[in-house]
This record gives structure tokens, sequence and C-alpha cells, in this order.
């Protein structure tokens, strides 16, 4: 297939030339005084991404290793922990839990919704003898493009009047959907860089409150490669205690660079922009969207509803092979039910109607019932609308 072939999953999302370039760049002394300024810049600077002026711990390692230095940090074997079953990734985070000798209490979800704040809030309150000693969430959930309210949870969690921490994962929202860990009163923020920060896997991150960098110093869960102590004591010096990965953190720099010029602000109505053209699209094709409330759908993916008896990976597999195009596919139980549309992190107008294109392209390959001409439908949005604000956005 002649031309470029398009990454349109929910992440790994497209890395720009200018970030694979720096990549590109000979590798320097990771003991050096140009890696320690390069490491100095990169750790104060991912705080803004972040919203905390706390530290950031970086981790040469996936998403999933930064699910792991959250609980070990933090936790001990046998504590309880509460968490919210939102979809496929918060499962599988819930799985880690209990592997690690955690006691958790998984609250049950159609995988269409976010996390229900007052659930949480009546467990807690229900703990009197306050065994939990964590809530964790899934702030984006990328098997089904429904996010959270977290600063919901954390007033769930201060109305119950309980000490527990506040674990979030923003694997797929980091960079692309407004977050906010030092308002919202979060303790642990899980992140990785490839998705919103536009960067290929590798790097994955813990921001840190005070409250949770107290309960390290008690927490009995065995840690060395992830021990935040050791490694926020080398930080301090612009270093890291073991090899960092240090080609990735020079693509991080540019990354920042780019989140910058751009402004975060624009960053966000462009993700809320992008999704409501999307969606418009996906209803003007007559399909349902994952998310059953709209004020919920994310602004980083969609997840399509294929009609009963239809194949949803047939479909992706037809787009590919016609146009070049990656879809995101199903996970756990919605395998071969839904398609996932990625927006987020680097792409613009025509990136997107030239996706949305190439699917309606596939649906009628494939005799899919669609009404045509969604993507004049989302056309019109991105010409037509005022940059939409998350309520607007439904």
């Amino acid at each position: 297939m002649p031309g470029r072939p398009f990454l349109q999953i929910p992440g790994p999302t497209n890395t720009p030339l200018r970030v694979l370039a720096a990549i590109a760049q000979p590798t320097i002394d990771h003991r050096g005084p140009t890696f320690q300024k390069l490491a100095r810049s990169v750790l104060e600077r991912i705080r803004g991404v972040f919203g905390t002026t706390q530290p950031v711990i970086i981790y040469p390692a996936s998403g999933t290793g930064a699910w792991e230095a959250a609980l070990v940090n933090t936790l001990s074997p046998g504590d309880r922990i509460l968490m919210a079953e939102t979809g496929h990734f918060a499962t599988l985070w819930s799985r880690m839990a209990r592997r690690l000798g955690l006691d958790v209490d998984l609250l049950p979800g159609d995988w269409r919704s976010g996390v229900d704040a007052a659930r949480i809030e009546a467990q807690l309150r229900a703990d009197g003898e306050r065994r939990i000693r964590a809530v964790a969430v899934v702030h984006n959930e990328t098997s089904t493009g429904v996010t959270s309210d977290i600063a919901a949870v954390r007033r769930a969690i201060d109305r119950a009047g309980h000490p527990a921490l506040l674990l979030v994962d923003t694997i797929s929202s980091l960079g692309s959907i407004d977050y906010r860990h030092d308002e919202w009163g979060v303790d642990v923020t899980v992140g990785g860089s490839q998705k919103g920060l536009m960067l290929p896997p590798g790097l994955s991150f813990n921001a840190v409150s005070p409250t949770a960098r107290a309960a390290s110093a008690t927490a009995g869960m065995p840690r060395a490669f992830w021990d935040w102590e050791e490694m926020l004591a080398s930080n301090d010096k612009g270093f890291f205690p073991y090899t960092p990965s240090t080609n990735l953190l020079q693509g991080l720099a540019v990354a920042l660079d780019m989140l910058e010029e751009e402004g975060m602000d624009a960053v966000f109505r462009r993700h809320l922009r992008a999704a409501d053209a999307v969606r418009r699209c996906v209803r003007h094709w007559g399909f349902d969207i994952q998310a059953a409330d709209l004020r919920e759908a994310s602004a980083a993916l969609t997840a399509v509803r294929l009609p009963a008896g239809y194949s949803a990976d047939a479909l992706r597999a037809t787009i590919l092979d016609q146009s070049s195009v990656s879809l995101g596919n199903g996970l756990g139980q919605l395998t071969d039910r839904v398609f996932r549309i990625g927006h987020l992190g680097d792409f613009n107008d025509p990136t997107l109607l030239g996706i949305l294109a190439a699917i309606e392209m596939g649906l009628g390959a494939c005799g899919i019932p669609h009404r045509s001409g969604g993507v004049e439908s989302a056309l019109a949005a991105l010409l037509g609308a005022d940059t939409p604000t998350a309520a607007a956005a439904e």
C-alpha cells in the first residue's frame, strides 16, 4: 500500500518527527554534566503536565511498572484496597494488586460508566475499622472511552472522613485531558509516555504527594527497582540510581517543548474538539459509543459499538488492508464488539478527517448498515462550532 500508514489506536500514538529526531541523537553519558542538565529540566517541567509542584518520578518502564510502583511504595501485604471496575485496565490493575498480596475490594461496573463516587463514599463510611488503605481508580479507561471524575472521588473520600490514599491511573489521559494532581488531592498519579506525551513506550511516571511519601516510610511491600526514596535522592542531584532511558528522556524534553508551545489549555481544547467531531460522525452513521453518559465520554478516544452480528475485528482488518489505518481492538468482554478510534497526542483536523473517511469506506466494504455522510458531519462540526468546552462537547 503506497503512502504512509496511520496509527490511530489509543496508544501508542504517533511520535512527532521533532521527538524522533531528539531520540535519534547520540546517546550521552548518564553520569555526565550534559545529562544532569537534561534530567533536571525534564524532572522540573514534567510537573506542570501533572498539575503538581511535588516530585514526579520517571521509570524506564511501561505504565504497568508505574502501577506496581504506586502499590509497593504505599502499601503492605494484606492491606485492603478499594478499586472500581470501569473497564479492562481497571481490572488488570486490580489483578496486579491481588498478585502482590493485597486484599482487593473491586466495585463491579458495567464497562460503560465512570467511577461512582457515591459508592466509594458508602464503602468508606462502612469501613469503621479503617482497614481500607487506598482507593485506586482509572481516570480515562482506554478500553471503553469513559472518563471518571477524580475530583468527585476525592470529595467522597473527604466526606467519609477516611484516611485512604487516592491512587489514579492517567496513562491515556495525561497530556490529553485536563488533570490536576494537587488541586484534586491525588496521592499517587500513574502515567506513561506513549499516549498524550507523544513518545514511544518506555517511560512511566509516579507523581507523589507528601502524604504518599509519608506512607512509603512505613509501607511493608518489598521494593528495590521501584523504590521512591532511592530515586528521589538521585534525582535531587540530577541523576538516577540506575541506568535511565537516556534517549527517551531526550525525546521527552522536546515533547514538553511542544506541549508548552501549544499551551496545555489549547491541547485540551484540541482534544475536546476532535472528540466532538468523532462522536457526531459516529452518531450520523447510526452507531452508539461505549460511554453510556456523554458527560463521561473521553476526549482522547472513542469506542464505537457495532450492531449485533457484525465483527469489529473484521472491520478493523478491512480498514487496515485497504487504507493502512490501524484502529484499536475491543479488549476483554468487548472483544470483537467495539473498535476504538484514538484521537490523542500528535494529530490535526486533516488527520482526523482522513481516519473517519477510511472507516466509512471500510463500513461500506464490509456491508455494515450505516448512514453515509458521517465525515461531512465531522467536517461541519470542525468548521461550524467554537472550540467546545467539556459540556459543549456532548
